[in-house]
């Protein structure tokens, strides 16, 4: 598979820059890994678990945040991660008593908001040492 923009040495931020320029719409739409990514180490990957993912996300969406991520742990535990600056916006009580009942009608059994907030890869955190390891000198 071949990567043009990145054999050319652009960065993400030039390829955004880019899309700025030529007026593209999506120049700076937040990242968006896939899915599975959002389910911890050892919570077995289904359509089920994703979807409720996905759907919570949209609902944290719909509220205006654009930066955020849901992630499931074992136990049906939805984590949310929100910048440090919204944190106190979600811990309102109507914010939170309407967020809570959302998930826990996706099947969320319970619902936290991560006081360290939003962090891309925060789930890595959870991967023990010696996986890590095993990944580390992976040949490509």
């Amino acid at each position: 598979m071949r990567h043009p923009l990145q054999e050319a040495g652009f960065t993400k931020a030039d390829v955004r820059q880019l899309a700025r320029a030529w007026g593209l719409p999506t120049w700076d739409k937040p990242a968006s890994p896939c899915l599975s990514s959002r389910l911890a180490p050892g919570v077995q990957v289904t359509h089920e678990r994703t979807g409720r993912v996905e759907a919570a996300e949209a609902y944290l969406r719909a509220l205006g945040l654009r930066e955020f991520r849901v992630r499931l742990h074992e136990g049906e535990l939805a984590r949310v991660e929100v910048p440090p600056g919204e944190i106190a916006r979600l811990a309102d009580p109507a914010v939170r008593s309407d967020l809570v009942r959302a998930l826990k009608a996706l099947g969320f059994q319970y619902v936290t908001l991560d006081l360290e907030g939003f962090r891309s890869g925060s789930l890595n955190a959870l991967v023990s040492l010696e996986n890590r390891r095993l990944f580390e000198n992976r040949p490509e």
